[in-house]
């Protein structure tokens, strides 16, 4: 009995220490892990970082940690730990090759959401659609068309080609193009679109509006219509010019021609 007595004391002079050892890594790792949570949340609130990408990557610091501190615990009671190490290894190579069309997606939306390029309300063109951005999240991006219609483009995709912001800038210039006979006058039909674009309060002052004569086309002569406008008004002004010149040239006698050909016929006896 006395021997079974001296064999306990020494297995637990042995591994007592080792099992206290352990115990003291899983509680401070365990605080450790989640003060460290805590302070990369902080962090990337502080850099004024998307909430979404906040959590992930914060939950992953600390599941990261606490995998680590349960290896080390386990090292700790002599528990060879080269196994679980090169499990986890292939595991995480498996699921990386696995997920890799996820990953990219994932690692397009920190880009995004780090930089910036647009933000929720914005009107983008990219990944082959265009609409209003409503979500920005870790795999995708959710948009609405101007019809109206869920678009839902996977990060990877809409950071793969060029990106177009066209709410990015406070105002933007209203590209127009109007034709008028050969036949009409041109400093007529000048100052008659000069003059709606003087009318309207919706057209910027500066920059200066640009009316010029850009091309002798087939039909007509064409002229280059370019006011700045606030980015708001972009749409309605480029709709109301358009039918106020129509308007306008009709009632004063400027002819807007469409494409005409002269066919002849020529008749052999």
């Amino acid at each position: 009995m006395e021997a079974v007595i001296t064999k306990v004391k020494e297995v637990i002079a042995l591994y007592g220490m080792n099992v206290v050892g352990a115990v003291i890594i899983l509680v401070i790792g365990y605080f450790g892990a989640k003060l460290l949570r805590a302070l990369v949340v902080k962090l990337m609130k502080r850099s004024k970082v998307d909430e979404t990408l906040t959590s992930f990557v914060s939950n992953v610091a600390y599941v990261a940690i606490l995998a680590f501190v349960i290896i080390a615990a386990m090292s700790r009671l002599g528990i060879q730990t080269a196994s679980f190490v090169a499990v986890l290894g292939a595991a995480g190579l498996a699921i990386g090759l696995a997920l890799q069309g996820a990953l990219a997606n994932f690692a397009a939306g920190v880009l995004m959401i780090i930089f910036k390029p647009f933000k929720v309300g914005d009107y983008i063109e990219g990944g082959g659609v265009s609409g209003v951005v409503e979500h920005i999240e870790i795999f995708t991006t959710q948009l609405k068309s101007p019809d109206n219609k869920t678009l839902i483009v996977p990060n990877a995709k809409m950071t793969s080609d060029s990106i177009v912001n066209y709410s990015a800038k406070e105002t933007r210039r209203v590209d127009m193009v109007f034709g008028i006979g050969y036949g009409d006058d041109m400093d007529k039909a000048k100052a008659i679109i000069e003059g709606i674009l003087e009318a309207d309060d919706r057209v910027l002052k500066d920059p200066a509006v640009t009316v010029a004569v850009s091309e002798l086309g087939d039909s007509s002569v064409n002229f280059v219509v370019r006011p700045w406008v606030k980015t708001a008004d972009y749409w309605d002004v480029l709709f109301d010019t358009q039918k106020a010149v129509k308007e306008q040239f009709d009632k004063q006698g400027v002819s807007i021609p469409f494409p005409q050909q002269d066919v002849h016929i020529y008749k052999e006896s």
